[in-house]
């Protein structure tokens, strides 16, 4: 484009008008200027960047002069970009890797409940640490045949009711802990996730090992009939992995980023996209 600029003005190099606004027709043309403005709007159009762009393109400059033209072709390629497709290039790339990505600058508009989540979410058997009567080995068999990243400490697996929550990096780095300090410990041995590092058997047993400092003995529950929305503000704003699902203190389930956006994909599919957001 700045080629062809500049050769039509070096075309009508005796008009009044071109040498009245540049009498060195030398530079009259800055083919680089075409280049540089160009850049920016393409990169503004694949991105959807705009501020943070032009200040980007001054930057490079280091001058003032080009500031409105770039200000322009920026704000005209995001328009023109949005009006063909919502997102740019990296919100395609999270799409289609399926990372788990919830925009907070979305707001959710549907009135469906954390346990709906639950109903669309297809994990199979919830996963349960027993606080008061799981050995090493159940510990080493639970993280050999799941996948999941964490599991709810209860105090009964019958009754379900929760006291802590280990992440499954943290649960093998304490398994690890403890096989490398205590050469006495077995697969046999107990395991409580409570304060204190061992204790011994006064029955002549295997000793038993403490893992409460892993754990997160106050993870964040919510109730069954909390708002989606409110949910997916939790996740945005606190940061979370997962939240716990109880009621009265007994576990009900686990809802993830994934399980969120696995539920919005299914609401998309049976009800009105656009009234969700």
């Amino acid at each position: 484009m700045g080629e062809l600029v500049q050769y039509i003005t070096y075309l009508n190099r005796d008009s009044s008008f071109l040498q009245s606004i540049c009498p060195d027709m030398s530079v009259c043309t800055l083919t680089g200027l075409y280049a540089m403005v160009g850049a920016a709007a393409v990169l503004s159009g694949v991105t959807r960047m705009t501020v943070s762009l032009v200040v980007i393109m001054f930057e490079l400059t280091g001058g003032i002069t080009y500031i409105v033209p770039i200000m322009v072709a920026v704000m005209t390629a995001k328009w023109v970009g949005d009006f063909i497709t919502p997102n740019g290039i990296y919100d395609a790339h999270i799409t289609i890797n399926g990372y788990p990505y919830l925009d907070g600058k979305d707001r959710f508009m549907h009135t469906s409940v954390c346990e709906d989540v639950c109903k669309t979410k297809k994990v199979g058997e919830l996963k349960t640490i027993d606080a008061n009567s799981v050995t090493v080995q159940d510990l080493e068999i639970l993280l050999e045949t799941t996948t999941y990243h964490g599991f709810p400490i209860v105090a009964d697996t019958q009754l379900n009711i929760v006291i802590g929550y280990v992440s499954r990096n943290d649960l093998i780095r304490a398994l690890k802990c403890a096989r490398d300090k205590h050469i006495d410990l077995v697969n046999a041995s107990r395991v409580y996730f409570s304060d204190g590092l061992m204790r011994s058997n006064a029955g002549g047993g295997p000793i038993s090992v403490s893992l409460g400092k892993f754990a997160n003995h106050d993870p964040i529950c919510i109730e069954p009939k909390t708002p989606v929305a409110h949910t997916i503000d939790m996740f945005t704003k606190l940061g979370l992995s997962q939240v716990l699902i109880t009621h009265r203190g007994k576990l009900k389930g686990i809802i993830t980023r994934k399980d969120v956006l696995r539920h919005i994909d299914y609401l998309k599919t049976t009800v009105n996209g656009h009234h969700l957001f």
